[in-house]
């Protein structure tokens, strides 16, 4: 086995006694202390996470934005300068290689952020698409750190770090949009985006940088309750905004529709795109992606199978309890028939039937 990666700020963690799980490629902090105070902290005051390993690819040329419409799903071209768009790739047969965000820094300049696990896919499938397109691609990836700082009072520590006349910006900055700048000292892509469920930037640096502003954020964060987190509640964030995981969730066997998010497939796009013909020409999925609540304790995990009286009718796919709602809540595979919201299910949790119902996504929606 390869050794793993180091984000670049490895020691920094190390020395807040963080412990450390694989992710992908890379050894990232799973937690520095409680997993539930953490999540806890997101949710009401301010949390902070390394993203350093997530991919990072420029692309940059006269048919930036042309190609970018071949390659993805979605109309990139459509999207105004300083604005985001959630996107996937997929293959010719429409399973997704993975979903992204790509951001338009310029009229000719994009910035696509694949998931780490799928970085090298991506940048390959980017590299093969790109024939007969005059564009550059630049893996930008092991050159680049990702800080997110999410919660509600993560505009408020953003904004300690700005000069004054900076201040209004980073009030203004609207959810996927971003913008160029000076944080602490650092001009970082500022981005209003993230993967909790709750407000919050994420800043994109050079590596030879990221400790620093790293040290800045935790020092000025004290003000505001903020904690340094790991995946652990990443992952418990996310699965309570309703948000899918590559590998849980989302495949190359699975399909934007299966997912629910066929929303995210251009019909109207001038021209052809890559899986336009497998997407536009689909039947109706068999199986859909649903949320699952319980009022019990017992959560059911990754794999449980899922029944209607004795017959199998899906698999969960993500699933544990929800620190937020004080009870189990799952992103489970179900046969269209019973996808229905109130729908009442089984979960087959080590040889136990454990009842769920079909709930709408996602579980938790932070007041506005």
């Amino acid at each position: 086995m390869s050794k793993l990666l180091h984000s670049p700020l490895h020691a920094v963690h190390e020395a807040l006694g963080a412990s450390f799980t694989p992710f992908g490629a890379w050894n990232m902090p799973l937690k520095y202390g409680s997993e539930l105070g953490e999540h806890r902290a997101v949710r009401n005051t301010c949390g902070m996470f390394d993203l350093s390993h997530m991919g990072e690819v420029k692309v940059t040329g006269p048919d930036a934005a042309a190609f970018l419409d071949y390659a993805l799903v979605s109309k990139l071209s459509a999207i105004a300068v300083g604005k985001a768009k959630y996107s996937m790739m997929v293959n010719e047969q429409g399973g997704v290689i993975d979903d992204l965000i790509t951001y338009r820094l310029g009229e000719q300049e994009f910035l696509v952020v694949p998931n780490a696990g799928n970085t090298e896919a991506v940048v390959a499938a980017l590299q093969e698409r790109a024939e007969g397109f005059e564009v550059e691609l630049v893996d930008e990836s092991r050159d680049t750190a990702l800080i997110a700082v999410q919660g509600p009072k993560a505009e408020a520590v953003i904004e300690a770090l700005v000069d004054p006349e900076d201040a209004a910006t980073v009030q203004e900055l609207k959810y996927y949009a971003a913008t160029w700048l000076v944080v602490a000292g650092h001009r970082v892509l500022l981005a209003r985006t993230g993967y909790t469920g709750e407000d919050g930037f994420e800043l994109y640096i050079p590596c030879a940088e990221a400790e620093d502003l790293w040290k800045a954020i935790s020092e000025i964060g004290q003000e505001f309750e903020l904690v340094p987190c790991g995946l652990a509640a990443r992952d418990s964030l996310r699965l309570e905004a309703g948000m899918p995981l590559y590998g849980n969730e989302l495949n190359e066997d699975l399909t934007p529709a299966d997912a629910g998010l066929g929303v995210l497939v251009a019909k109207n796009k001038d021209g052809d795109f890559v899986g336009k013909q497998a997407l536009l020409g689909a039947e109706e999925p068999k199986r859909q992606l649903v949320g699952l609540s319980s009022s019990q304790r017992r959560a059911a995990r990754q794999g449980a199978q899922l029944y209607a009286g004795e017959q199998l009718v899906g698999e969960v796919t993500s699933g544990q309890p929800s620190p937020t709602l004080g009870h189990p809540i799952a992103l489970a595979y179900v046969d269209r028939d019973y996808t229905a919201e109130g729908t009442e299910l089984e979960a087959d949790v080590r040889g136990k039937r454990l009842p769920f119902v079909v709930q709408t996504l996602p579980f938790y929606r932070r007041e506005q």
